[in-house]
């Protein structure tokens, strides 16, 4: 990946890894060069987007800005390729924002987009897809280096984050959901359960089956032509039972998993979850009567995502935290976003999101299109920052490692009150879509219509 890219993914899993910005800036500038060296003309999207801006090499944080890719752009292929099951066109789309070619990929026998997928992973294009609950799902490509580096860091951010140790043989447990598969997902939930839970434990087996790309797309495709006035009386009644059904068997599921963790409380137990599905778990259990005073002391936690657009009262954490006896020390919090490969875990002390070495903050603006205000000033010590969330994972090989999120931080270039050097984040993290209702980036716009003329 480059001496410069290499010198950064050295230090996960160690110390350095979360260094002070002053002692790796130039190092990250100079591994982004590296990148667009390597990947610049494979990746049709980056080469576009780099001819566009005149930029032929990187030598600060501004060069990379306008090479970000907004993250709508994993959502840029037209609906009618699903809908119409025009696979080899989405397979010429995939091909615009992959690092290695797609050409590979052997369509015969596909159906559909569940069938697509798993075609991608034979041929070493592994997708994993967003919900989409709120439009057409991304669609992410990695490579099997991407999904074994992210079990590696997934881990190791664990133990730098919170008292949860490889080797603990814990017991898990946790709100019962439809879970949606994807193979990051599914490397990283195996690699935590490797390291940290004992493989003889009782596992609790909700029943419900995962929730796939093809069952998300008809769904988003039916709530549009009920929105719209289209569906027919038949497919709305079909739709109407499997919500039903659905809702049925998670409300049982859910109360399966209550009288599983109650049945485990003795137990050190491996908790997982997000706090949209946590919270009424916790009520569930304190409504059989049961809290802190009846679980485990160590009892650890994996927290991930924010809130999910999940309406929670203002002490939904301390009702989670005291209904499972979780103490500071066993609670893992982390930031991430399906777009980058690596974790930002939640220090203990300043109760901030640390960026390791090979994740390069890029804060922008509100619109996307330039280096946040008060940059400059922030990175000589003069105080935190509002900004447009942008990362340049340096760890990626499937695709172009840098992406522009939705998301508004307050990142703070000082040492951190735990100690730590690193960029991090303030845990007040916020989605401009749910503040402003509307989101505009401004190079999405752009962004789409390179890739019209590419697939």
């Amino acid at each position: 990946m480059g001496a410069n890219c290499d010198k950064l993914l050295s230090t996960a899993g160690t110390a350095q890894a979360y260094a002070s910005y002053g002692e790796v800036r130039d190092v990250q500038v100079a591994a982004i060069a590296e990148r667009l060296v390597e990947q610049g003309e494979r990746i049709k999207l980056v080469k576009l987007r780099a001819a566009d801006a005149g930029i032929t090499e990187v030598k600060n944080l501004a060069d990379v800005v306008p090479l970000l890719l907004p993250h709508t752009a994993y959502k840029s292929y037209p609906e009618s390729f699903l809908t119409e099951k025009k696979w080899d066109r989405l397979t010429k789309w995939l091909g615009t924002v992959s690092a290695h070619p797609t050409d590979n990929i052997d369509l015969s026998g596909v159906e559909d987009i569940d069938d697509w997928v798993v075609a991608c992973g034979k041929a070493g294009h592994h997708v994993s897809c967003s919900s989409g609950t709120t439009g057409k799902s991304a669609m992410l490509v990695a490579s099997q280096h991407d999904l074994d580096f992210a079990a590696r860091d997934g881990v190791a951010a664990v133990q730098w984050g919170s008292d949860i140790r490889v080797r603990d043989m814990r017991t898990t447990a946790g709100a019962a959901g439809a879970v949606a598969y994807t193979p990051r997902n599914t490397a990283m939930g195996m690699a935590m359960m490797g390291a940290f839970v004992d493989p003889e434990a009782p596992r609790f087996n909700s029943g419900l089956p995962p929730v796939t790309i093809g069952s998300m797309t008809k769904m988003i495709t039916l709530r549009k032509a009920i929105a719209d006035g289209t569906a027919k009386p038949g497919e709305i009644a079909e739709f109407e039972a499997e919500s039903a059904g659905r809702q049925q068997a998670l409300d049982a599921a859910q109360e399966g998993a209550v009288d599983d963790i109650i049945a485990k409380r003795d137990q050190k137990l491996y908790i997982t979850g997000m706090w949209g599905a946590l919270y009424p778990f916790a009520e569930a259990v304190r409504a059989k009567g049961y809290s802190a005073k009846d679980f485990h002391p160590e009892n650890g936690v994996f927290l991930g995502g924010g809130l999910k657009r999940a309406q929670l009262p203002d002490n939904y954490r301390e009702f989670v935290f005291e209904t499972f006896n979780l103490q500071p020390n066993f609670i893992y919090q982390m930031y991430g976003m399906q777009e980058v490969n690596t974790s930002a875990p939640r220090c203990q002390k300043g109760q901030r999101y640390h960026l390791p070495a090979w994740l390069v903050a890029i804060p922008l603006n509100k619109e996307g299109d330039a280096l946040a205000p008060g940059f400059e000033a922030s990175v000589d010590g003069q105080g935190p920052i509002e900004a447009r969330a942008a990362f340049f994972d340096l760890s990626m090989d499937g695709r172009w490692g840098g992406v522009i999120s939705g998301d508004r931080i307050e990142i703070d270039f000082s040492p951190c009150a735990c100690g730590n050097g690193s960029p991090s984040i303030k845990d007040d993290i916020a989605r401009y879509a749910d503040l402003e209702g509307d989101d505009k980036i401004g190079c999405a716009g752009t962004v789409d219509a390179y890739v019209r003329g590419l697939s």
